[in-house]
């Protein structure tokens, strides 16, 4: 009896175990936790910068999770890993792998198990340097006892990586990543040719929100809406990934982020000049449901453009073109037409900007070759369609210097920005034209970036043309005008296909004028023009030969916006003057404020012309581009910046103008410094008055901060100003 009890429950005691083994295995089959390794895969992705608590990596490189079990595991062989993207994953478009720790994928995706503790698996994952871009999930799927289970391990984002020699967005000096990945603020450059200014822009693209909403512009894109799958697909490409967002920047077709205008008031929006950062203006459009945000000109695009970019993992920098062209019929000639009394004709619609601001991203072209790799042109301005979109590039600086305006995408649009010829013509009220000026150096001029690690400027108008005047400058303009299908008349030119051949009457009307003037002139500033004041202007005519000359002149000034189209006319006047042989005669008259403020609230841009007529000779016009200057903005911090400690800091600034002036507002923002705009209200100043107003920001950041402060008002056009900080750590 006690020999079968014993028997009886050690057979029952077999049986426990055996059940309990069973629970083992079960039980070794469920993961608890998985520890993605933020801080170290951060570091070594170059996304700690990111303000999220997400894991976010770059595409090409090896990282480290470790899951959890309940019990000891000593196998991976029955793992699968499955990542996946988009909204109908698939491995035939590369949304999809599958792949397990014990053998290499086709895919490119791979799983590594090391050493680790008891009770869990660490492993090493690695994504192909060309995978799809986005948000991915990661799934454990763990084959036991004939049956499968899978377990959702986590959600990461892969981006570009210019850290990796096989992505297309390498870049091999640490330097320029550093400036045009990490980067998060810099300098728009503005103004005239001789007259370069510096913006400071707030890009921002490691700020809360950015990365998603970066991302949701992907998917809110027509390419996207319109075959979601192959979109996702695509996004392995910068070339296709950049193009897209340089529609989905602008608000014409996709309802994007900025929309733009450049006419009448911003009552119902911004001020296109009162915007200094994308952050702001990228949270309005996430948080106000994707209604374009009003409203943007060129530097505001390209601005945006840049933070999308880069915080997409492209390397990116801001262009700016002085004395910018746009060709709209793509004929490599701008011809500019105007009255007896200077006042601009818009017979057609060729313009010359002041400026006109782009981007550049750099990647390799797979589609054009390697000799066309590097940076390349985009521009999310809406100027032309390009393929039914208001879209622009990606085009290849190479292609743009060489003359190659048939290679994809919008390459002669951009030389044409650079390149064309500009010619003036006076038009009659006969309807007879004459040419007065014909230029073929005028376009793209001082092609401005910013310097790699300082704020100064940077010349690269040798990326884009050979110098000017040189032969092999000319060559490459012909090669683009055969390319193009247009035929050159002199220094005009005539597209082929596209304009229909002008009347006989037509060209009698057309006088191609061989003469030179025989008087030239020019435009004096006698003092440093300052909003609020005066503007004193002398025109200087010289006669250049030994005859007498009677001269009629008439005189115009206007306000105009950077695209010199005018606002509102300012002044206008003609007088006769005489000219004894070779003289110099100086007229000298002013603008004052009360004929120019209330032209000048929105900018500070005058254009005066004068147009010359000597009796029975060729027409001489002279003309000037006036900025009116701000007065300084002084920024003092108070103290050395600590990271996440208080630190005050003081702005001054003058009301410029002789009158009072009312609700102006200072806004202040800076990535790493302050996590929303500040804006103070200042009530009121009285005229020339100057105010100091203090504040307190918490660095969150360490490492060098742009802080940016603006002086809003109505009165006049926003002033602006900036200083930079160098945060450091907490000492313990």
């Amino acid at each position: 009896m006690g020999n079968g009890l014993a028997a009886a429950l050690k057979l029952h005691a077999h049986i426990d175990i055996s059940y309990k083994k069973l629970d083992i295995k079960k039980e070794a089959l469920k993961t608890t936790s998985v520890n993605w390794h933020s801080k170290q895969n951060k570091a070594a992705h170059h996304t700690s910068d990111y303000s999220s608590t997400e894991a976010i990596l770059r595409r090409g490189q090896n990282f480290t999770i470790t899951l959890n079990f309940q019990t000891n595991v000593q196998s991976a062989d029955n793992f699968i890993f499955i990542a996946s993207t988009g909204p109908s994953p698939a491995e035939s478009q590369q949304t999809k792998a599958v792949f397990n720790p014990s053998e290499d994928c086709s895919s490119g995706w791979s799983a590594i198990q090391e050493p680790s503790e008891p009770g869990c698996m660490t492993f090493t994952i690695s994504s192909p340097a060309n995978a799809v871009i986005g948000r991915y999930k990661l799934v454990l799927q763990i084959n036991s006892c004939n049956k499968a289970s899978s377990t959702l391990l986590g959600q990461f984002v892969l981006l570009f990586n210019p850290w990796c020699p096989n992505d297309d967005v390498y870049m091999a000096n640490e330097k320029e990543r550093h400036e045009y990945i990490l980067n998060d603020s810099g300098i728009i450059f503005q103004g005239l040719e001789k007259y370069i200014q510096q913006e400071a822009w707030n890009y921002g693209q490691f700020e809360e929100d950015i990365l998603d909403i970066s991302l949701t512009m992907l998917d809110r894109s027509l390419n996207h809406r319109q075959d979601p799958a192959t979109d996702v697909s695509n996004r392995n490409n910068p070339i296709y990934v950049s193009r897209v967002i340089s529609a989905m920047v602008n608000s014409n077709d996709e309802k994007g982020v900025v929309q733009g205008k450049w006419n009448g008031k911003y009552c119902s929006g911004t001020n296109p000049l009162q915007w200094s950062g994308s952050v702001s203006i990228l949270r309005k459009w996430y948080r106000g449901r994707y209604k374009p945000v009003r409203y943007g000109q060129c530097w505001v695009f390209a601005g945006v453009m840049c933070t999308v970019l880069r915080s997409l993992g492209i390397p990116t920098r801001v262009i700016t073109n002085f004395n910018s062209a746009h060709d709209t019929n793509i004929n490599l000639s701008i011809d500019k037409c105007i009255d007896i009394s200077g006042k601009t004709l818009y017979l057609n619609e060729d313009s010359v900007w002041n400026f006109h601001v782009w981007n550049e991203s750099w990647f390799i072209r797979r589609d054009l070759g390697s000799f066309y790799d590097g940076w390349q042109v985009l521009d999310a301005t809406p100027q032309e369609r390009s393929k039914g979109i208001f879209q622009c590039g990606p085009a290849s600086t190479r292609a743009i210097k060489e003359g190659d305006v048939n290679l994809d995408y919008d390459s002669s649009f951009v030389f044409a920005e650079v390149n064309a010829d500009y010619v003036t013509w006076i038009c009659y009220s006969n309807k007879r034209k004459e040419r007065i000026y014909s230029d073929t150096r005028k376009i793209g001029k001082s092609i401005s970036t910013k310097a790699v690690g300082t704020k100064s400027r940077v010349d690269i108008t040798d990326n884009y043309k050979y110098p000017e005047g040189s032969l092999k400058e000319r060559q490459v303009y012909k090669k683009a005008l055969k390319l193009l299908g247009v035929r050159s008349i002199g220094r005009r030119t005539k597209i082929r296909r596209r304009r229909p051949r002008s009347s006989v009457a037509q060209r009698r009307n057309m006088t191609e004028s061989a003469r030179k003037p025989s008087i030239s002139g020019k435009f004096i500033l006698n003092a440093s023009p300052v909003i609020g004041q005066d503007v004193l202007i002398t025109l200087a005519l010289r006669n250049l030969i030994s005859d007498f000359k009677t001269i009629k002149i008439k005189l115009r000034a206007s306000a105009i916006l950077y695209t010199r189209k005018p606002k509102a006319e300012i002044l206008q006047w003609s007088r006769l003057i005489k000219l004894r042989p070779e003289e110099v005669k100086e007229i000298s008259f002013k603008i004052s404020y009360s004929q120019y403020k209330n032209s000048l609230r929105d900018d500070r841009k005058i254009l005066v012309t004068a147009v010359c007529e000597p009796k029975q000779e060729a027409s001489l016009l002279v003309e000037k581009d006036i900025i009116l200057q701000d007065p300084f903005i002084t920024i003092k911090v108070l103290g050395p910046a600590v990271v996440h400690k208080a630190i005050n800091v003081q702005v001054t600034f003058t009301n410029p103008l002789s009158e009072m002036v009312t609700d102006c507002v200072l806004k202040v923002e800076g990535s790493g410094l302050l996590k929303e705009q500040l804006k103070i209200n200042v009530a009121r100043m009285a005229p020339m008055e100057s105010s100091t107003v203090q504040f307190e920001i918490i660095p969150y950041k360490t490492g060098t901060r742009q802080l940016q402060v603006d002086l809003v008002c109505t009165h006049f056009s926003a002033i602006k100003g900036f200083v930079t900080l160098d945060v450091a750590s907490v000492q313990c």
